[in-house]
């Protein structure tokens, strides 16, 4: 295995740990849904900027439905892999090398992303369209924190740690 390749893993390793914590760390029950609201979106946002699409897709599909399996809602791990793994799968493709209107727009396509796969998840499946309506505004202030503290965070983790904007292009990187 390519030294390059087993980075990737770790970090995507590290990224659903990450992911599930800030999901698991502060949940607010929605009871139409059956859901909760929770900061998983600021690790999604900040793994697709930092470290591009695939990691945001690993870190965020796979931490966020892992909280839920772990901290009792189960029901909800395969449409919160969809939904939180596009979205960081679309942020982090939109987002690769962006200034910051770049991450603006990434952060807002991933958001629609997000809101629409929970939309139509709930609303086909797990809990109709009426709870799914009552949902939209929480998911979209989980949105709105997720990019409000994710992107400065991601600044914040570069300007401290440099080489993290190398690790992030992959197979461009070269350790000097």
């Amino acid at each position: 295995m390519s030294r390059s390749r087993a980075l990737g893993i770790a970090i995507a390793a590290i990224m659903i740990a990450v992911t599930a914590v800030f999901t698991i760390l502060v949940r607010v029950p929605i009871p139409a849904t059956q859901g909760y609201f929770n900061f998983s979106d600021v690790a999604v946002y900040f793994a697709a900027f930092s470290f591009g699409p695939v990691v945001g897709l690993i870190g965020g599909g796979v931490g966020a439905a892992v909280a839920d399996l772990l901290g009792g809602y189960p029901q909800w791990a395969l449409l919160t892999f969809l939904a939180h793994g596009l979205e960081g799968l679309v942020a982090g493709l939109l987002g690769r090398n962006k200034g910051l209107s770049g991450l603006i727009l990434a952060w807002l396509a991933g958001t629609v992303t997000m809101m629409g796969l929970y939309f139509l998840g709930e609303g086909l499946v797990l809990t109709g369209w009426g709870p799914a309506v009552a949902e939209l505004p929480f998911n979209l202030i989980q949105n709105v924190v997720g990019g409000l503290v994710g992107i400065p965070l991601f600044y914040a983790v570069r300007r401290a740690y440099p080489p993290i904007a190398q690790i992030g292009r992959g197979a461009e990187w070269r350790e000097g």
